[in-house]
């Protein structure tokens, strides 16, 4: 086998030479042999299974003079270099004939025929190893249902391709040519393949060919010649170019846009015309040479070849051509050195672009809108708006970030890249691929066709794990991002980030990686925390940016802009605001891309100008008195209060004239100092120890500061602000508490660590302070830190309480295996869990069930203090625990019910597997009181139907097992007293109502001839038929049990049912007002609350009389309690809820009623009703009537729902 040095010179020097010429089309010389089944076969394959004709490949084992022939003629007609009989030589493609066992022979084969052919001329001949495109496509869906199936996946193509490549390498082939790519992630796989196979041997020269199938000039997967270009020149191939498809005239002005780009030679073969109508090609050999020859006089091309229709005498022309016209040489233009990124179409960096706007909303972690789409809905097609408006509101690039704890982050990650490129709008533009782990992120290369840039790989765990992920990346052919971390953690001086730039730039560019494609994050962190050595990260930022693009013009300084303002979340105005102004400055600095909210930004220049001083004061860390920071934050109160009434500003200048108790609250929760010390020596004067002081006012006062900051009604430097009064006043305190108990005890020492892998700590740091601020000691490990680290810690100091914090997605990962070494090394210690990727659920689920001992997740910093308190509390923590412990287990068993997979049964299966009721020997039982019929209650009636759980449940009052339900809740330790004192003051207020007559009750049922008609349940009344529509369960979790529908429980051939309304609530508006203008919220809660529970009352007294009185079908007897249980012939479903979720079927339950007229119940816009007390339903009496759950619908059922309702789909979806 030739030197491969020998081979890249020679090819060099015939491309410098001349015009170099290409053979025509196999397919085309095959046809004219007009082979059979049985030549195809021949001798070996004469017994095989399937039918090989049109299996060309089969060919080079069978018919192997043949294929021998064909290269032959075309050496001999001028060509230069000869394809391979290998178009189809792939697995993928042979296991349509079952001959993926041979696929490595075929290519092997085909190498070593073309080989023979070109060795027997004098003059130099080359083989290039055709690796021609798969009949399937990695970026297209044939399932018209699902736009994210694939009938083939970028691994398999690799594996395919990669045997494909070894054949035809070890058959003789001097190239390797990637050719007539319909869909560019398929060549990507090839060339994916192609980069494995030859990583440890020689490389082949590389040609590349991609095919525009129509006169749009795109893909058949939907890229420009451009965005192919920029998606596949990463390979570094000797010549690119376009085949197929199109006839020369029509494939040229796409040629020429793609080889203005092209730092390589170019290429042209394309078909001889475009087909006629019998699909034979009617251009001449002398026509498709004259064609072809535009493209040489105009330098588009360094070779040209013949595709489809084309013979030796079509190459035979083109080379006398060539001759005679003694053709001028495309010359290689210059690299441009500009970021070129891709999606469908092109995207190039030019100077006349100063910034790159990466939208930001497909963030999982950074919008609740997608995650809550994407996750709690399963909703990607609504996800995919989210998409389509950055797109419309400018972004240029896409940011794609998919990590949670509560998902498979990369499976998520490939379903909504497969549906996104799918979406012609939205894949229009280049992506980021945005996760903290690595595998997701390879994941999502595998699932791009375009250049993307991966963000974002860092040093943080040294220089070998760095390089053998950009090693990967430089593989896919995307740009990467580089995190200004390294082994010591997050940079946030100007010196530090630079220091990463330039160690981590030489790495890339000896790698192999271009500048252009290098982009460094250099850390937009938080600004006006509070805490003072953040000041000046905004302005470390921009003068760091400075540096690195004057050292590294050609690379690009990019951040995520939204992190700079996270201690103002809420105030959505100021937040843009500082967002703007940076950005105004940092472009300046020579930031030239960052993640933004695509749209949200104002305007530099039209922000108030006192506001855009004040912000620039903080942002570059200066003002003659240096309290810019205090007067942003005062200026962030004060928009917060805006249209608060001047009695409330009045309240807040008078509060130093409250109790002294009062007026630490109040200076802890305002941050006010100046007052703390004197107002805790007045506190001495009142409590006989410094401890009652600190864990009377003092901690009342931060419990106080932790409710409204985790309500958003306080800033993260307010709550820093109230740490600091705090602070001073325990440290005016401590002396005292030497004295008082011979020395200062703390309450309890926390062990705090940022786990392994992640090195962000702001908000541990923040834990730090507010704990410590409350007389805890505090052991900060820093970030980073290792299991066996944490261990050591807790072994040699007196550790009570560990707390794990982390803020990248992979953090979850190391926070479960930290709980189960916890559970290993048999520790007992309570664990915290805090960041800003967990969450109660995820804790719940993944990370309680590793660790026996007390795990807890706290939602934020001010949290931190009360759950650390009960668990040392020797009195509290062992019921806090189970407290905590049980409410785990109610989060894990409701996301695992949400989580199991359904299946459906289509709507004609589930029809079939109805109820079934012998109607035959049914006999309806008549109404005693058929019609309407009106009822005014009298509220002491009712009394004994109140079922009070949902009351105690509504004011947060609960007791423990067996002790949690009325009236047992009254024993319960905790819980009792308080429900005893909750009870009493209802019953006096419900005596007060009932005797003066505060509330009505009233209601009107409907007594009705009534017949099911298929689905639904028609209903005559007053000579007129309604219809109640009915819709039926379809989960497969049915099996066992029928598919019901309500329409099941009603005879077809004549039976009743019957409907009513209710309400307690008559009055209660007007009783409401009252006690809120004595400004008793307390009463008037309770007023609504009690009407609540008076009208469920009322739904179940009725609901008896019905039953014993006005239709009479039963004369059981039951207690009230054995009523709330449901413990009774029949059932009343309410339109709005499981079994009937359609709330449109109450307006046919007014029109039978006439329900506003008769009782006052009206309905809103939303069909709410009004008042909120007032119930409604249906009333079913056969004996197999029972309530269930209708469960999911599929898109059959809801489209045939609103067919029969008459209406649409989406007025359907409204209402269920």
């Amino acid at each position: 086998m030739e030197d491969q040095g020998d081979l890249f010179r020679s090819l060099q020097d015939l491309f410098q030479k001349r015009i170099v010429v290409l053979d025509g089309g196999m397919g085309t010389m095959i046809q004219k042999y007009k082979l059979t089944e049985a030549d195809y076969r021949g001798e070996r394959f004469k017994n095989h299974p399937k039918d090989l004709l049109n299996n060309n490949e089969v060919l080079n084992l069978t018919q192997p003079d043949i294929i021998y022939s064909i290269h032959k003629q075309y050496l001999e007609a001028g060509a230069d270099i000869i394809e391979t009989n290998t178009f189809n030589g792939n697995t993928i493609a042979q296991s349509d004939f079952e001959m993926v066992e041979y696929a490595y022979e075929m290519n092997f084969e085909a190498a070593r025929l073309a080989k023979k052919a070109a060795s027997e001329f004098t003059e130099k001949k080359y083989v290039a190893g055709a690796v021609g495109p798969t009949p399937k496509t990695s970026s297209i869906s044939r399932n018209v249902d699902d736009a994210s199936f694939r009938d083939v996946f970028f691994d398999d193509l690799m594996n395919s391709y990669y045997l494909t490549i070894k054949g035809l390498h070890e058959g003789g082939a001097d190239i390797i040519m990637i050719e007539t790519i319909f869909d560019t992630l398929n060549s990507k796989a090839g060339i994916f393949a192609y980069e494995e196979y030859f990583k440890d041997k020689p490389k082949l020269p590389l040609i590349i060919s991609g095919t525009l199938v129509d006169l749009s000039g795109r893909t058949l997967s939907g890229q420009t010649a451009e965005a192919f270009l920029i998606s596949t020149q990463h390979s570094k191939p000797i010549c690119i170019g376009l085949n197929c498809a199109l006839g020369a005239t029509h494939m040229k002005p796409f040629l020429a846009n793609l080889s203005k780009y092209a730092t390589t030679y170019v290429h042209a073969y394309p078909n001889a015309g475009l087909p006629n109508a019998m699909g034979g090609y009617d251009e001449t050999p002398e026509a498709f040479a004259a064609n072809c020859m535009s493209f040489v006089n105009e330098k588009l091309v360094n070779m040209i070849g013949g595709c489809c229709g084309t013979t030796p005498d079509y190459i035979r022309a083109v080379k006398q051509a060539l001759e005679k016209s003694q053709s001028p040489i495309r010359p290689i233009p210059q690299k441009i050195n500009k970021l070129m990124l891709s999606g469908l179409k092109e995207f190039i960096l030019f100077d006349d672009i100063p910034f790159v706007n990466i939208g930001e909303r497909c963030n999982i972690s950074g919008s609740l809108r997608f995650k809550k789409l994407l996750i709690t809905d399963n909703n990607y097609e609504s996800s995919l708006q989210i998409a389509r408006e950055q797109v419309q509101n400018g972004a240029q690039v896409l940011d794609i970030n998919l990590d949670d704890g509560m998902i498979d982050s990369k499976a998520v990650m490939e379903k909504f890249l497969r549906l996104l490129t799918t979406d012609p709008e939205i894949s229009t533009l280049p992506l980021m691929l945005d996760s903290s782990k690595f595998e997701v992120l390879e994941a999502g290369l595998k699932c791009v066709q375009g250049k993307c840039i991966v963000n974002s790989i860092s040093l943080k765990n040294g220089e070998e794990e760095f390089l053998q992920q950009a090693k990967i990346i430089l593989r896919h052919g995307a740009s990467v991002v580089v995190m200004a971390f390294d082994e010591t953690g997050q940079a946030t001086d100007v010196e530090h980030k630079v220091s990463i730039v330039d160690r981590s730039y030489n790495l890339l560019t000896n790698l192999g990686f271009s500048p252009e494609d290098i982009v460094f994050d250099l850390n937009i962190l938080t600004v006006a925390t509070g805490i003072e050595e953040h000041n000046p990260y905004a302005m470390n930022f921009i003068e760091a940016c400075k540096i690195v693009r004057q050292k590294y013009p050609l690379s690009h300084v990019s951040g995520g802009v939204s992190n700079l303002s996270f201690s103002f979340r809420g105030l959505v105005n100021l937040r843009e605001a500082m967002h703007s102004v940076f950005l105004y400055h940092a472009i300046k600095a020579g930031m030239d891309m960052g993640i933004v909210n695509a749209g949200a930004l104002p305007i530099y220049a039209e922000i108030p100008e006192d506001l855009r001083l004040l912000i620039e004061s903080v942002i570059f860390n200066k003002s003659e008195d240096g309290k810019h920071v205090e007067r942003l934050v005062k200026y962030a109160e004060e928009e917060k209060m805006k249209g608060k009434s001047k009695a409330v500003e009045k309240h807040q200048e008078e509060w130093r004239g409250f109790c002294v108790e009062e007026r630490i609250k109040q200076g802890l929760v305002k941050g006010v100092a100046d007052y703390i010390v004197d107002d805790i020596k007045e506190a001495q004067q009142k409590y006989p120890s410094p401890l009652e002081i600190i864990e009377g006012p003092l901690m009342q006062g931060m419990g106080v500061v932790g409710d409204l900051f985790g309500s958003g009604k306080m800033f993260l430097p307010q709550v820093i602000k109230s740490a600091r009064v705090m602070k001073q006043g325990i440290a005016y305190l401590e002396p005292f508490l030497f004295r008082a108990e011979g020395q200062a005890k703390n309450n309890g020492t926390v062990l705090l660590a940022t786990v392994k892998g992640d090195v962000h700590d702001i908000g541990k740091n923040i834990v730090g302070v507010v704990l410590k601020c409350n007389n805890f000691e505090v052991i900060d490990l820093g970030v980073q830190v290792s299991w066996e680290t944490i261990l050591k810690t807790i072994k040699s100091q007196k550790i009570d309480i560990l707390g794990l914090s982390g803020l990248i997605t992979p953090s979850l990962d190391h926070m479960v295996n930290y709980a189960k070494q916890m559970e290993n090394n048999f520790l007992k210690i309570p664990l915290l869990i805090g960041g800003a990727t967990t969450s109660k659920i995820h804790t719940a689920v993944k990370i309680s069930q590793c660790y026996s001992g007390p795990v807890v997740h706290v939602l934020d910093a001010s949290r931190s203090v009360g759950v650390t308190s009960a668990l040392l509390d020797t009195e509290l923590k062992n019921q806090y625990f189970a407290e905590i412990r049980e409410e785990y287990k109610i989060i894990r068993e409701d996301y695992l019910a949400t989580q199991r997979d359904k299946k459906f049964k289509s709507l004609i299966e589930a029809k079939k597997n109805k109820l079934i009721i012998d109607w035959a020997s049914f006999t309806p039982i008549k109404p005693k009181c058929k019609g309407i019929t009106v009822i005014e209650q009298n509220l002491e009636e009712l009394i004994p139907y109140i079922d009070w759980n949902p009351f105690f449940a509504l004011w947060q009052v609960r007791g423990r097992y067996p002790n949690r339900s009325f009236p047992k809740i009254f024993e319960d330790a905790k819980a009792g007293e308080q429900a005893k004192n909750l009870y009493k003051d209802a019953s006096e207020l419900l005596n007060e109502i009932c005797q003066n007559k505060e509330l009505k009750a009233k209601g009107v049922i409907g007594l009705l001839k009534a017949k099911s008609c298929g689905e639904d349940i028609e209903v005559k009344h007053k000579g007129q038929v309604y219809k109640f529509f009915g819709l039926r369960q379809q989960e497969e979790s049915q099996v066992g049990g029928p598919n019901m529908n309500l329409a099941d429980f009603v005879s077809p051939f004549g039976d009743y049912i019957g409907g009513f309304a209710v309400t307690a609530g008559l009055g209660c508006e007007e009783l409401c007002r009252k006690y809120e203008e004595k400004h008793d919220d307390y009463k008037s809660i309770m007023v609504k609350a009690l009407a609540d529970r008076l009208v469920e009352a009322f739904a179940e007294f009725l609901h008896e009389k019905v039953r014993q009185v006005y239709w009479g079908y039963s004369d059981e007897k039951r207690t009230p309690q054995e009523l709330i249980y449901g413990n009774y012939v029949g059932i009343r479903p309410a339109p709005g809820y499981p079994t009937q979720p359609d709330h449109s079927e109450k307006l046919t339950l007014w029109k039978i009623l006439d329900v506003e007229a008769q009782t006052g119940i009206a309905l809103t816009e939303s069909l709410a009703m009004t008042p909120a007390a007032s119930v409604c339903g249906l009333y079913f009496a056969n004996p197999k009537a029972k309530y269930f759950g209708l469960g999911q619908l599929t898109d059959e059922q809801v489209a045939d729902y609103a067919s029969r309702k008459g209406c649409s789909v989406e007025e359907v979806r409204k209402w269920i």
